[in-house]
Formats: C-alpha cells, sequence, structure tokens
C-alpha cells in the first residue's frame, strides 16, 4: 500500500485542548500561550519516491522549516523554539507521521495525519490543531 502525498499548504483552522497538548509536552507558560494565539499556515514539500520532505511552518511570531529524510535520524536545532537540539526521526506509522525526538527532554514530538483536506496535527482528535488545504494540493 503505498502512503499518501502530504504535499500542499495548510492553513490552520482550529486548536483543540492546545494548551493541555502543550504542557504535557512540558512547553513553558510563556511560550505554550504565545502558540495558542497563533494561527500558523503549514507549506509541505513531500516527495514519496525519495522520502525526502520539507514542511515550513510560518506565523507572525516566528517561521520554522524542517528538512529531513522520512526514517533517517538527523540533528534538529530548535533553539529558535525553545532552546534545544535533539536527534530526530520522523516515520510512518502507519498513515501518519510520527516524529520523535530525543534529547534533553524526553517524550518530544508530534504526529501529523490527512483526514480528506484536513491536516491534522497533535497526539489525537482531543488534543492538538486541524489545518485545512488552502487552494488545490
Amino acid at each position: 500500500m503505498s502512503k499518501p502525498n502530504y504535499s500542499g499548504t495548510f492553513n490552520m483552522v482550529s486548536q483543540e485542548n492546545m494548551e493541555n497538548y502543550l504542557g504535557a509536552l512540558d512547553i513553558n507558560f510563556a511560550l505554550r500561550k504565545i502558540v495558542c494565539m497563533l494561527k500558523p499556515t503549514k507549506q509541505i514539500i513531500h516527495d514519496p519516491a525519495t522520502g525526502s520532505m520539507r514542511i515550513r511552518t510560518l506565523t507572525t511570531f516566528k517561521n520554522f522549516d524542517m528538512d529531513f529524510q522520512l526514517g533517517k535520524e538527523f540533528t534538529e536545532d530548535l533553539g529558535p523554539v525553545d532552546g534545544r537540539v535533539c536527534q530526530t526521526t520522523v516515520d510512518w506509522e502507519g498513515d501518519k507521521l510520527v516524529c520523535v525526538q530525543k534529547g534533553e527532554k524526553e517524550g518530544r514530538g508530534w504526529t501529523h495525519w490527512l483526514e480528506g483536506d484536513k491536516l491534522r496535527v497533535g497526539d489525537d482528535v482531543e488534543r492538538g490543531s486541524t489545518y485545512r488545504a488552502s487552494g488545490k494540493r
């Protein structure tokens, strides 16, 4: 079975219990408040044939780029986000993209999955964000 192509531009349309989700990840109070006020856009370029992926998260506060190969560990500099540097692996778990980060704070990471024209980000449908594709994917 082939994996879905995540390429597209997605605009945030909702947050569900985002404060609780970020708290469970041990994100500090001030950063949680800022994140909950933002309405980011995610631009994803995904080449299913090679496993290369680029995720750009764009906000009025700060932008964040993540370039990686699925299934291959890489050093991720999260200094602009929360001051961490970690070893990160993003890989498939079924049709979901699961990010595992290893470093000074364990248990960090995220899950992305597609539901029709929606991109879901979080740990489940109860906690995280929903983005809707803008234009044609």
